[in-house]
């Protein structure tokens, strides 16, 4: 695979807006959560989470014990009452809505739960934020996924047809839906701007969930085991967890001044520069030079779209983000968190060092 040099001068968040900004963060006990709830509170924020307790196992809020730094409120985002309860005791000025039930395979097997989660919960956020006049800016989190995948060749923009094969995909177009409901019927006439963030396959280090690739890279090459692909040439727009994070943060930012521009943002890296699942483990390999891959068959399993990639030329107009780190530095900032967490250096210094690293890169 050719080394695409990263992308500088990209714009990084402010500390001085988000120094003192009250935020609300949903499922910030999840890896990107966990990842936001570090670089907020490292810009000045006060964060203020809400979201079910961590899954049981490792876990990156365990490691990075953001429970001991951060408002940390264990509940459900289906709990309506609750939900509102918190956001009217909290009065936050921004909301960025993470809690999701994440997983496409997982979504096979609990459909209804993905559903109500990924639909209902967003609606539930939406609504509650309606009970206080202190929220300015709301951004949701979905996913690449919220297209309807007609496996072109081509890169999906913002204004393509949603849709969704599977349980998840449609769950997180249903979402998309709701927060152009709410926008449009409620929070646009309230002052408040709503956008979503529409974001790639994310690697980094502390991510320990269940059908990943990285994740599961892992646990079979620290056990001995040959790590087992099902599908090697699906193709994905994957990015580190900084470059969807710094474009969550950013799109925040802008709506706060500019309140017109709020809507749905891709955040990838360019399209040519997607990658397959063959070439993101290749490049992993090395950092564990003993590790064994089984190459699967395609065929196998729950559908699974072979191709997709984002036109992200919207994010990089208004929001001025383009992608720091290239995919070949991606992957191995992440393989050598798990290497070096492995041999016991502290979550909280290695996210730190990669928070640095990659806004001195940017700048």
């Amino acid at each position: 695979m050719t080394v695409v040099a990263a992308t500088h001068l990209s714009a990084c968040p402010n500390p001085a807006f988000w120094d003192g900004k009250k935020v609300f963060v949903t499922g910030h006990t999840g890896f990107k959560g966990s990842w936001l709830s570090v670089w907020l509170t490292k810009l000045g924020a006060r964060v203020h989470g809400y979201s079910l307790a961590p899954e049981p196992g490792p876990s990156l809020f365990r490691d990075l014990a953001i429970d001991r730094w951060i408002d940390h409120y264990v509940a459900d985002i289906r709990d309506v009452e609750s939900l509102r309860c918190r956001i009217v005791e909290t009065r936050p000025e921004i909301v960025l809505h993470l809690a999701a039930q994440p997983l496409v395979r997982a979504s096979y097997r609990d459909p209804l739960g993905t559903l109500s989660t990924n639909i209902f919960g967003t609606a539930n956020v939406l609504d509650a934020i309606r009970a206080v006049d202190s929220v300015r800016v709301v951004v949701v989190v979905t996913t690449d996924k919220v297209y309807r995948n007609n496996e072109w060749v081509w890169p999906y923009r913002e204004t393509d047809t949603l849709g969704g094969h599977d349980p998840y995909s449609a769950s997180k177009a249903g979402s998309e839906i709701v927060v152009d409901c709410y926008r449009q019927s409620f929070l646009a006439a309230a002052g408040v701007a709503v956008s979503s963030g529409r974001a790639g396959n994310v690697i980094g280090g502390g991510d320990w969930s269940e059908d990943r690739l990285i994740p599961d890279a892992i646990r079979a090459w620290t056990t001995g085991q040959p790590l087992v692909v099902r599908n090697p040439e699906a193709t994905r727009p994957w990015q580190h967890v900084l470059d969807p994070l710094r474009g969550y943060l950013r799109i925040a930012e802008q709506s706060w001044s500019a309140p017109a521009t709020a809507g749905a943002f891709n955040l990838g890296p360019a399209s040519h520069e997607a990658a397959t699942v063959r070439q993101v483990i290749e490049l992993a390999n090395p950092v564990f030079p003993e590790a064994v891959t089984t190459w699967g068959d395609d065929g196998k399993g729950p559908h699974e779209a072979r191709w997709l990639a984002l036109d992200t030329a919207k994010a990089q107009q208004i929001l001025g983000v383009s992608p720091v780190w290239a995919i070949e530095e991606a992957v191995l900032r992440t393989m050598h968190w798990y290497r070096d967490r492995i041999s016991g250096a502290p979550a909280y210094e290695l996210c730190l060092a990669d928070i640095e690293a990659f806004t001195q890169t940017a700048r």
